[in-house]
């Protein structure tokens, strides 16, 4: 008998490999060199044996570890025995799912589906945080029998084609010899049980779609559009299964005064000739109440001044954004007699010589557009 080849050189990996690598290096191989897809390959066939034997092996760690110390003499042996057409290890059923068409093995037990929920904010709740109830919708586990989808007075009981496994198996004979698959049990689904007698409430699925009432956490500095993950708040999970999860995703009203940039807030803020001229200190708004901010003298609009922490607080909560207020000098559209007499003074006694115009009315306006036809 020739001597039994190195489990690493058999799978193809290295001494220190992974085990999502020896998994991942045996999925590939026994698919490779299965039986079924090499019908009458007496070689392939004791390839598949010795790929299974080395997975069964390197798979587990306390059988690694003294295979890694003894090798293949290691005391007592690894206790593998490995049939070709059913082998005795959970990921040898993955790859009967690849050939023999179908899922081998499922559990009834499954997660719950995930919801998903919209909120929309204002941009100062954002900026301090705020808890909003909301109210959902989902399927719970039905409170009248506790999710077992039996009546009062009454159980689950085994599966009768089954016997409570959830799978059935079905051995054919061939040329190659007897092939065995296991499906799930179409009677029970795959649960392993029935119910004689249902649950009224929930028709024996036990579950039911049910209002609840869920506080959602919206934290300070919060973005437009961010997404909110609230574990265990979706769907119950069927037979017994976790629930799934809620996602609430989040958008912040426009504000009438304020633009954001990210941590940022831009504030417009109107003054007039005579304050961009000669300085003023105007009041402008902030999330915290009005702020004083001093305007120097010739002041230019379109100017940006920034007002330091104003902003929006960060998500990870180490400090604030800034204020920008971005200053617009309004002209005066009407004046007074007496105005017009002392900026035409201001004018000239800067060397300008300046012609008035009137300004037009609506009158005028009407006449301009009609010669532009």
């Amino acid at each position: 008998m020739a001597p039994k080849r190195d489990y690493y050189e058999v799978l193809g990996v290295s001494r220190d490999a992974t085990q999502q690598d020896i998994k991942k290096a045996y999925r590939r191989l026994a698919r490779e060199c299965h039986p079924d897809v090499n019908p009458g390959d007496h070689e392939a066939e004791e390839r598949f044996k010795e790929v299974a034997e080395a997975y069964a092996v390197l798979s587990d760690d306390a059988k690694r570890a003294r295979y890694d110390r003894f090798g293949h003499e290691a005391p007592g042996g690894f206790g593998v025995d490995v049939d070709p057409f059913f082998g005795g290890f959970t990921d040898l059923f993955d790859v009967f799912d690849s050939f023999l068409g179908g899922r081998s093995r499922r559990s009834a037990v499954q997660r719950g589906s995930d919801l998903r929920h919209e909120i929309t904010v204002e941009l100062e709740d954002a900026a301090r945080g705020v808890t909003r109830t909301v109210e959902l919708v989902r399927l719970s586990v039905c409170e009248d029998c506790g999710g077992s989808g039996a009546a009062a007075g009454t159980s689950p009981e085994s599966c009768a084609t089954c016997g409570g496994a959830g799978q059935v198996r079905a051995t054919r004979q061939s040329f190659l010899g007897y092939t065995s698959t296991i499906t799930t049990c179409p009677r029970c689904g795959g649960s392993g049980r029935q119910v004689a007698h249902p649950c009224p409430t929930c028709t024996g699925k036990g579950r039911e779609r049910r209002k609840r009432r869920v506080e959602i956490r919206v934290p300070a500095g919060i973005g437009d559009g961010y997404r909110i993950r609230i574990p265990g708040e979706g769907d119950a999970g069927a037979n017994g299964g976790p629930p799934g999860d809620l996602y609430v995703d989040l958008f912040i009203k426009p504000h009438p005064v304020f633009k954001r940039d990210e941590r940022d807030l831009v504030v417009e803020r109107e003054i007039s000739f005579v304050q961009a001229t000669l300085g003023d200190v105007i009041e402008v708004p902030t999330l915290d109440g009005p702020e004083p901010l001093s305007v120097p003298a010739g002041t230019q609009s379109g100017e940006v001044f920034t007002l330091r922490q104003k902003g929006m607080p960060s998500l990870r909560g180490n400090g604030r954004g800034d204020e920008h207020v971005v200053v617009k000098v309004v002209t005066p559209r009407k004046l007074t007699k007496r105005q017009r007499e002392l900026l035409l003074e201001f004018a000239k006694a800067g060397g300008e010589n300046v012609t008035p115009q009137k300004s037009k009315g609506a009158f005028d306006k009407v006449k301009d557009a009609f010669k532009t036809l």
